[in-house]
């Protein structure tokens, strides 16, 4: 399939000029690690959406071009990349979805030099100059979810697991401040390091006994989390606990194998089971593309197309600079303005709609549970 989007080596970036005039967009995505099971997914999401920029007419007349760096990597190593191609004037903007480790040691490497849309949900925290965040911070991703859950199921006693870097730390600060408005409480909270959960099982699954806890609040990403679900499912826990993840999308969900319990939620950005027209659409403009049989855009896919449609946006006029950017981005994120208008208008789908949403496992989908109907959605 020919997307009309040249993917350039980061090696070839690096030591070898340009062959003509294009916008260069350092696309930092995993390809190895924990997270690695959702870089293919990504990676479809930004070639979608260069594709469409390209097949509009590129970016003030230049062709958008992807140089991918492996944002699996440990974060010095990525940041280390990204600083030299930064040095090397090899990459013009960057955008990347990956954990938010990789993000802070990235962002720290790109301040001040480059634009930098970072686009999963995220730790939330002040940003510096050039980095803007689309995606959510733990009280707006999880703090409705988290609340109808604990009513749904009359939940007392919540259980808080993830990986031990930044996000996962956030998301359990957060969830403890929710729950202190709710008859719930925290009964135990452990995190593991990355990739680590495989050798951590059986003393997690002990405590877990041991506590009682009848909610689990799971902030384990990637294989991480698809490991530790199969083993709530062979000791039986899976059936005792209602679960809630803030990092369950389609190809973990994949991963695992599904789900039969009913008690098994995600609060996401996005579900490609989403009844939303926007989500539909890109559904349907990325099978136009890839064809009928083209891999499922995650939510974490979903938020990279839209991140390289708003680095487009933000360069039609001159290329991305670090300093007024979050302004700017900000307005065309809103869309509030003739001028932000103009520049989304470049964009099919427009800009995205900054909430999240929760949803059931059912098998090896999700079904979408609207927070502002009425209870008889959970029969």
């Amino acid at each position: 399939m020919d997307t009309d989007v040249k993917m350039v080596d980061p090696l070839d970036a690096l030591h070898s000029g340009r062959e003509e005039p294009a916008l260069r967009v350092g696309l930092v995505v995993p390809q190895s690690g924990p997270l690695g099971l959702t870089g293919p997914s990504a990676l479809d999401g930004a070639l979608l959406a260069a594709h469409e920029v390209n097949s509009g007419g590129g970016v003030r007349g230049l062709p958008l071009e992807l140089v991918p760096v492996d944002g699996g990597a440990p974060p010095p190593a990525v940041a280390g990349e990204v600083s030299r191609l930064l040095a090397a004037g090899a990459v013009d903007a960057l955008a990347g979805c990956h954990s938010s480790d990789v993000h802070r040691a990235v962002e720290a490497v790109t301040a001040g030099r480059a634009a930098y849309v970072y686009t999963p949900p995220h730790e939330g925290g002040p940003r510096r100059p050039g980095v803007v965040c689309t995606g959510l911070p733990p009280m707006r991703q999880l703090g409705r979810a988290m609340v109808t859950v604990t009513d749904h199921h009359r939940l007392r006693r919540w259980a808080l697991i993830g990986n031990d870097y930044i996000w996962p730390r956030s998301v359990h600060r957060a969830a403890g401040a929710l729950l202190a408005r709710t008859p719930a409480r925290v009964v135990l909270e452990r995190r593991i390091p990355l990739g680590g959960v495989a050798g951590a099982l059986e003393p997690l699954l002990a405590e877990l006994r041991s506590s009682r806890a009848d909610g689990l609040l799971l902030s384990l990403i990637g294989r991480d989390l698809v490991h530790f679900n199969r083993a709530l499912r062979r000791s039986g826990l899976d059936r005792r606990l209602v679960r809630l993840s803030g990092a369950l999308e389609e190809n973990s969900l994949l991963a695992y194998g599904g789900d039969d319990t009913g008690t098994l939620y995600a609060a996401m950005p996005s579900f490609a089971s989403l009844g939303e027209d926007r989500r539909q659409r890109l559904t349907e403009r990325h099978r136009a593309v890839l064809g009928p049989h083209a891999p499922v855009l995650d939510a974490y896919a979903a938020g990279l197309y839209d991140g390289i449609h708003l680095l487009a946006a933000l360069s039609w006029r001159r290329p991305p600079s670090p300093h007024g950017l979050a302004r700017a981005a900000g307005r065309l994120l809103r869309a509030d303005d003739v001028t932000a208008r103009r520049a989304w208008a470049r964009a099919p789908l427009g800009p995205p709609r900054e909430h999240a949403h929760l949803a059931r496992v059912e098998g090896l989908d999700f079904t979408v549970i609207p927070l502002w109907q009425n209870p008889s959605i959970w029969k």
